[in-house]
């Protein structure tokens, strides 16, 4: 544990600040109890969730937003990679939070984009606006996925850390599954704008929770490491003569340009690259290879977060109890690979079932929750270790990291897949087409060189010669179904060719880009043995009793000076 410098002359307590100013300064002198810990936790990870129902409902309703402004596929990718590199930006902002404190930032956040979403997004005037406004979405949320789990951090003594990141883990994954079980429940009878509207509505409502209810500690508190909860006495101590320009001192950005930071941080965010596709790809990868609808597949996608979410408070708990994180992210990470392999090898058969694609999501689901929630703890940790003031710089540099994975990936998705392209842009036509053009497409194929020769005159200027050829072969009301089907039948000349033969390869394209995502979850393995931890429950049961005893001997050491001091005044 390490120790603070202690001002005998640090300025008081501010006095409390009033009912208006507290919406601003939202700062805590003390270390709150249980219940009201609890409270700001809770507070912290609803508004998580609803941050991320903003930012993910779009990708629920993708095939209607890329409809309705008539995008290419690759617009919307750009969209998403956009958005995502903005993000990125953002959090490296959000390092301020080690300064400026973090609550505000996720307060005010909520509101911003709750605006947006509301009000903006459903009514974007055309592509190029919608990219903007989805562009201030991400911005926002860059800064919030800094400010919240430094909050998380600040309320989580070590030794509940996995757990209390567990929580703000389920974030993300519970605002996936939001968004999947509310459009699974809605689309039937609602527009895509009106999902964006309930994603803002419960946006502002949680603003206004968090507007009134939200607080954080200081930073004479918070730029300490508290192992337990039995560390409060002695942490409020410190805080009181702490002096902050010295525990400030130095650049925390330089102090997080070190290989257990960055490389775990790249590790992590290549690992998830499953999830990010679970997230922006599954509705495409499934309407495109197995014809499911959107809120099939969002049904489907229910399995994979509902089981997230219980293994990321079930894994935290456990590495709490046994205080050991790795052990948890290793078992997780070589599990989620074998899944993920069976997934990449059986994605590509038309046969496989709906049921046995929710027991691959489970599987999956279960397995990256037990290595997600511990590493989110160990990786705190391991920003401890090098300066519990910098926690906020660490998780920019995280954020920042995160965020650019997503985007990079996210290009790269119809570079790999390029069949995606002409699937979305153009299956649906060509499908209404055929069963349009049916009985016509029939006679044409049966007759393709009388029809290649028509095909060289406009209607109205066929030589009588051949218009009467046409009529003996086929038979007037044979020409006339032809004739009627012509735009069904431009349609099918156009991009038939081009969708058949990207539906034969889009099953292959996808299964090339689940083994990438294979091989960031194999590539995270090597960096779990640079963060900061035990392997072993017996040697960290014994460095948290070796930490209690040095706890003790400080507070009565603290306690013996307060004493002499005491009785010098006295004589």
């Amino acid at each position: 544990m390490t120790t603070t410098p202690f001002n005998a002359d640090a300025p008081a307590s501010r006095p409390a600040p009033g009912a208006l100013t507290r919406l601003w300064q939202r700062d805590l002198a003390h270390y709150p109890d249980t219940g009201r810990r609890y409270a700001y936790l809770a507070i912290v990870v609803l508004t998580t969730i609803v941050l991320y129902y903003a930012l993910y409902i779009q990708y629920a309703v993708a095939t209607s937003i890329i409809t309705h402004f008539h995008m290419t596929y690759r617009y919307f990718i750009w969209v998403s990679v956009v958005g995502n590199a903005v993000g990125a930006f953002a959090s490296l902002i959000a390092g301020l939070a080690d300064r400026w404190g973090r609550a505000n930032m996720v307060v005010y956040g909520l509101l911003v984009t709750g605006l947006l979403v509301l009000f903006g997004l459903p009514n974007a005037s055309g592509e190029l606006s919608y990219l903007i406004l989805f562009a201030l979405v991400g911005f926002v949320e860059g800064i919030v996925l800094v400010a919240t789990p430094a909050l998380i951090r600040d309320f989580s003594p070590q030794l509940g850390r996995a757990t209390a990141m567990g929580y703000w883990t389920m974030g993300p994954v519970l605002g996936s599954l939001v968004v999947t079980t509310v459009t699974s429940s809605t689309l039937n009878s609602s527009s895509w704008q009106d999902e964006l509207r309930y994603a803002g509505i419960s946006t502002l409502i949680v603003f206004l929770l968090s507007l009134v209810a939200l607080r954080e500690l200081s930073p004479r508190l918070r730029d300490q490491i508290m192992v337990t909860l039995r560390d409060r006495a002695l942490v409020e101590a410190r805080a009181k003569g702490m002096d902050l320009g010295e525990v400030e001192s130095g650049s925390h950005w330089r102090q997080m340009m070190r290989l257990d930071v960055v490389g775990s941080a790249v590790a992590i965010s290549i690992f998830l690259l499953l999830y990010f596709a679970a997230v922006g790809n599954f509705v495409v990868y499934f309407s495109t290879v197995f014809g499911y609808s959107e809120q099939r597949v969002n049904a489907l996608a229910n399995w994979y977060w509902a089981a997230n979410a219980i293994a990321l408070v079930v894994a935290g708990l456990a590495s709490d109890r046994l205080k050991v994180r790795k052990p948890f992210m290793l078992v997780g990470a070589v599990g989620s690979i074998v899944v993920t392999l069976i997934f990449a090898l059986s994605a590509t058969h038309a046969k496989t079932g709906y049921y046995t694609f929710a027991w691959m999501f489970i599987g999956i689901g279960v397995l990256s929750g037990l290595t997600y929630a511990p590493w989110m703890a160990s990786f705190t940790e391991t920003v401890e270790k090098h300066n519990p003031a910098a926690t906020a710089t660490g998780l920019a540099v995280w954020g920042w990291i995160i965020r650019i994975v997503v985007a990079v990936s996210a290009a790269f998705v119809p570079v790999v897949v390029t069949t995606a392209t002409p699937l979305v842009e153009h299956g649906a036509a060509v499908a209404t087409a055929e069963a349009q053009a049916g009985p016509a497409l029939a006679i044409v194929n049966a007759h393709p060189q009388l029809f290649a020769e028509l095909q060289k005159y406009p209607p109205t200027a066929i030589p009588p010669a051949l218009q009467a050829q046409a009529v003996q072969q086929v038979g007037l009301p044979g020409l006339q179904t032809v004739q009627k089907a012509q735009p069904q039948l431009a349609v099918l000349q156009q991009y038939g060719t081009t969708v058949q033969k990207a539906a034969k390869d889009n099953p292959g394209n996808w299964r090339t880009w689940w083994f990438v995502c294979l091989a960031g979850q194999v590539l995270f393995l090597p960096f779990l043995f640079v963060m900061a931890g035990r392997w072993s429950p017996k040697k960290a049961r014994e460095d948290a009793e070796e930490h209690q005893r040095l706890v003790d001997l400080e507070m009565a050491a603290m306690a013996g000076a307060g004493g002499q001091e005491g009785d010098g005044e006295s004589g």
